[in-house]
């Protein structure tokens, strides 16, 4: 896992370029019912600009499919030579503007600085993490992990390279987060992590974020890059071979907030069709005001539920 990496806005696809949105594949190994393989990184601002798409599918058709998320490993370290020439990236500091232009086109906000003053030297630490609480307790929690610590690098403008910055977000999500990041940094974690590369390299996946399904018939489709929603839904028929799936009913925003205790302004326009100018009127009928708390950064409302 050591190609350059490749970061283009156009295509919200961070790794190898060139690929077809939507391309239809065929695989030998049999599945018993339908697996959406979701291969990322930690540190992939194509992957965070696509949260408010991703968390609307998953909500309404994932009953449709077992979702697997797969780290992908974008960055092993740094190097004398250039990560990603297309983007002129070739030291961490060229990393932040970048990421600035990202977040701009996607309003999922990500200040950068960090990769100047403090940059992350890989992604593999956070992924050896994702691995062990995947582990050690179930795909939720480490899915949980992974939003909190793209949240803390891109927003907050955390190191989440650093072991005390891994420490303290798992230690928030009321596990034992000394434990949890020494663990990942023995052979176990590196052992975990090279099992999923092999998987990423099976299913095909050069970028990231790459979404793969597979049906019984061990067809399926691949999108790469940050897609709008219809992209995920017409790929899931295709999969199914229908015209006409059946989603869930969206959760109440009280239910949503609740569960994932912080949501910027996008996300919640995506999973309730609301345009942006009515952001704060839609939150003050669906809430009571002790229920949350709104605050802004980098230009962008993001709300938290209070309890």
């Amino acid at each position: 896992m050591k190609n350059n990496i490749v970061c283009d806005l156009k295509t919200g696809v961070c790794g190898v370029a060139g690929e077809e949105e939507i391309e239809v594949i065929d695989f030998n190994q049999p599945q018993k019912s339908i697996n959406l393989y979701y291969v990322t990184d930690p540190i992939c601002s194509h992957c965070w600009a696509i949260e408010p798409e991703l968390r609307r599918f998953v909500e309404q058709y994932g009953h449709y499919f077992n979702l697997h998320t797969v780290m992908g490993g974008l960055l092993e370290k740094w190097h004398d030579g250039p990560i990603d020439p297309a983007n002129g990236i070739y030291k961490p500091a060229d990393v932040a503007g970048h990421w600035r232009e990202v977040g701009e086109f996607s309003r999922m906000p990500i200040d950068g600085s960090l990769m100047v003053d403090n940059p992350v030297q890989s992604s593999y630490p956070p992924s050896r993490v994702f691995k062990i609480i995947q582990k050690q307790h179930n795909d939720a929690v480490a899915f949980e992990f992974l939003r909190r610590a793209r949240e803390a690098l891109f927003a907050f403008n955390q190191n989440i390279s650093d072991s005390s910055v891994l420490t303290e977000i798992i230690n928030k999500l009321g596990l034992n987060g000394e434990a949890i990041v020494n663990e990942a940094e023995l052979p176990v974690g590196q052992q975990l992590l090279n099992e999923d590369f092999a998987l990423t390299r099976s299913l095909g996946a050069g970028g990231f974020p790459t979404v793969i399904m597979m049906n019984e018939e061990n067809k399926g489709v691949r999108i790469v890059g940050g897609r709008p929603l219809h992209y995920y839904i017409d790929g899931l028929k295709q999969v199914l071979n229908s015209e006409q799936l059946k989603p869930k009913q969206r959760p109440s925003f009280a239910n949503l907030l609740q569960k994932e205790k912080l949501l910027f302004s996008k996300e919640i326009e995506v999973m309730y069709d609301v345009e942006q100018s009515d952001i704060i009127s839609f939150i003050e009928k669906e809430l009571a005001p002790d229920q949350y708390k709104v605050n802004e950064i980098l230009g962008e409302f993001y709300f938290t539920a209070t309890n």
